[in-house]
């Protein structure tokens, strides 16, 4: 089963590692019994759906920690095995989804219009004016 990302981007299953390991918390009492824990394992070196650029855009991003260029994603929210694995390979999807984002457009810093200046003057020296009028004007 092909993980999509996007519509030009789907990572086959080949190169997603899984691991499987008894889970903590609820689970009654076959939690002794079932391997529910899912641990996904996507190795962003040798991965040849990536181009170059991916590669360098997840791999020198701080959003998440790479383990030795590996993408680690551990679930033991539910109870099956089944829906831990629908849960990690949807989270997986999303990181890589949000890593590979175009970077946004860098404001480019504007001086502000003279009639903005000349208004905000205005606005502050109404503004005194009304603080001023508030005053009590009892001279001692």
């Amino acid at each position: 089963m092909n993980l999509t990302i996007h519509t030009k981007l789907q990572i086959p299953a080949s190169e997603i590692q899984w691991r499987f390991s008894r889970s903590s918390g609820a689970g009654g009492q076959s939690v002794n019994k079932t391997a529910s824990r899912v641990e996904i394992i996507f190795n962003v070196f040798e991965s040849k759906t990536l181009t170059p650029y991916q590669k360098h855009r997840i791999l020198f991003q701080n959003e998440i920690k790479l383990i030795n260029g590996c993408i680690c994603i551990a679930v033991q929210d539910k109870r099956t095995q089944y829906q831990n694995r629908q849960l990690a390979l949807s989270r997986l999807a999303s990181i890589l989804r949000e890593l590979l984002k175009p970077p946004s457009k860098k404001r480019r810093e504007t001086k502000p219009t003279s009639s903005s200046q000349r208004k905000r003057v205005d606005l502050k020296k109404k503004r005194g004016e009304l603080k001023r009028n508030r005053q009590s004007k009892i001279d001692y």
